[in-house]
């Protein structure tokens, strides 16, 4: 595999990451603070770093969420969902200091 289609193949696996997540926000009006951060364009890794950043942050900007249960790789899991207005609120309050981190905050304080 060359350069260019192992360019193009984290492109469009990047894109399609940010589509889903965005697309199952719009279905269900909430979801996890992972999947907004995943939604504003943020890849898996500095996602997780982002969604734990702000999920410090709830109890100041007094959003409490709606407790759910996560299924993943065949496993329950306790978690809460946002609707896009409660990420926005919590956004506002975050002050990440990485450049990415902060047009991510910007973008979900935008979605709402």
């Amino acid at each position: 595999m060359n350069a260019a289609t192992r360019t193009g193949r984290r492109t469009l696996r990047d894109r399609t990451r940010t589509h889903r997540a965005a697309a199952k926000i719009r279905r269900h009006g909430a979801a996890t603070l992972t999947t907004h951060c995943l939604a504003a364009g943020l890849p898996v890794r500095e996602a997780r770093s982002v969604a734990g950043s702000l999920r410090k942050n709830t109890a100041k900007a007094g959003v409490v969420g709606t407790p759910s249960v996560s299924y993943t790789h065949g496993r329950a899991r306790q978690c809460t969902r946002y609707t896009a207005a409660e990420v926005a609120r919590i956004a506002v309050i975050y002050r990440p200091r990485k450049p990415q981190y902060r047009t991510a905050a910007a973008r979900l304080a935008l979605a709402a």
